[in-house]
This record gives structure tokens, sequence and C-alpha cells, in this order.
């Protein structure tokens, strides 16, 4: 009989704070094996030798890959003979980082758990352009232009209030607006202002699929025409031209996850901003 090769694997993921660094991280390196499914198990706010207990009795009973995030060098310790008496490999995926800071600076770190989401005025920027986001969504476009750092314009389901939700957790106070070709541009958006506008479209079948998917929570619209994919690509059609005729970027976003576009967004916006310097 011919040993087949297991389609999944256990995912240990230890942190002593929420865990989202290490599941990004894990996550990443995940996906690159697409034919073997990661089974996570996330243990965010591991602080003491006791919940260590626990979560190593866990990992125990499944055996897999562990990767931590501890600040605590007791505990790293604790969790490396652990996983070296369990016979499972463990990594501790910021102590590379750690080392290649220590090496150029010519400094140790100060040991600080969960210091990236201190409190701090980038922390209140964040929560201040998420606010400013949710009020801003769908068309409700701020009476100052200005106000806002971008403003994202595409027809229906091109991922607008995603990505400006994600933008604003970036810090980036985001606005968005439907794009209707029946219905003229507000005055205020073609206006002399200081927002970083940005135009969405993505391809009519794309556009179709992902309308009709949303068609059974529209029952008061005229779903022939939502999800027809020539009218689709008239819809498409009119959001280049008006990308064209104020020179406003465009990014098509049929292959794009919202991190993606929105660090596209950023990128021109950047580059914008230099070449006005």
């Amino acid at each position: 009989m011919v040993n087949s090769q297991p389609s999944y694997f256990h995912l240990h993921l230890v942190s002593d704070s929420t865990g989202e660094t290490l599941t990004t991280i894990a996550k990443a390196a995940a996906v690159q094996y697409a034919e073997m499914r990661a089974i996570e198990h996330v243990y965010p706010l591991v602080r003491t030798s006791r919940q260590l207990q626990r979560v190593m009795q866990e990992i125990e009973q499944t055996p897999g890959i562990v990767l931590c995030t501890i600040v605590n060098t007791s505990l790293i310790a604790e969790v490396e003979q652990r996983c070296r008496e369990l016979n499972v490999p463990c990594m501790h995926v910021l102590q590379p980082i750690m080392q290649v800071f220590e090496s150029y600076l010519g400094a140790a770190s100060t040991p600080t758990v969960a210091g990236q989401h201190v409190l701090d005025a980038d922390y209140f920027k964040r929560i201040e352009a998420l606010n400013f986001t949710m009020a801003h969504d769908d068309g409700r476009l701020p009476d100052n232009m200005s106000d806002a750092d971008i403003c994202i314009l595409g027809i229906s389901r091109t991922s607008k209030t995603p990505t400006s939700i994600y933008l604003a957790q970036r810090g980036f106070k985001t606005t968005n607006l439907p794009i209707v070709p029946q219905i003229e541009l507000p005055k205020r958006l073609t206006e002399p202002h200081t927002s970083f506008v940005v135009c969405l479209v993505a391809s009519p079948e794309r556009v179709a699929e992902i309308r009709r998917n949303r068609a059974m929570m529209m029952s008061d619209r005229d779903l022939d025409g939502y999800v027809d994919r020539s009218l689709i690509a008239s819809e498409i059609a009119y959001t280049r031209k008006i990308s064209a005729k104020y020179g406003w970027p465009i990014i098509d976003v049929t292959r794009r996850s919202v991190e993606e576009t929105a660090a596209s967004i950023i990128k021109l916006m950047q580059e914008f901003d230099a070449g006005r310097k």
C-alpha cells in the first residue's frame, strides 16, 4: 500500500497579545502549500505559565507546527522545551527579526507585550478615521471634500465599502460614492479639494457574479438589469470615461483582494502627493 500524504495539518498559534500578527504571518506561509489545509488553533493572551500549560495540553492532543509571539523569555523557554518533548516543530517568529534589529541598532530590545496596540496618537487617529468612514459610506460625502483623505468611486459591487473600512483601519479618512450613469456627480466632488479620488472597476463577469449572489437580498431592485452583463459593461465604460475626464486613477479589482486594492490606493496616493511637492 502506498502511503498517501495527509491533506491537512494542525497549526498552533500561541501569542501573548491578540494574535493578529501571528495569524497574518502564518496565513502568508500556509497559502504557499495549496494542497495542504491548515487547521488553525489560535491561543491569544497567553501570559502565564498556567495558561501555557493548558495550551500545551491541546497541542499534545493535536500535534502540529507551533508558532509563537511571546515576549516573556521564561515562557518562550517553556514552549520550546515542551515542543521538544512532544517532538513538534516550534518557532518564535519575531526572534529572527529582532536579531536583525539588535544587530543593526547595537542595542537590546525592551520587551513590551502588545506594544503595537498601545493607546497612542496613531491609535486614536485610526479610531477617528474609522468613525469618519462609517459616517460617510455609500454616497454620504462630507460637505467639505477636503475632510476626506481618500474618496473611492465605483459601480455597485466593486468592493468600495470594505476597501474604505480597511483604509480607515490604516488611519485614512475614506468616503465612497457609487457611480450610476444616470446620476451626475456631486459638484463638491468635481470642484477643487485635497481628497485623493480613485475609481474602482472589475470585469462584467465578476460584477455580475457578485450581484447575482446578492440578488436575494434586493427584492425591490430590477434584478434583470442589475445583473445584465451588457449593462454592467456600460456602467464600467462610464466609470472609465469619468476617470479619464477628471484625471482620476483607476484600479481593476477583478483579481485583487481588499488588502491589495487598499495597498495600491495608498501607493498611488503617495506618488500623487510626491508629485505635488
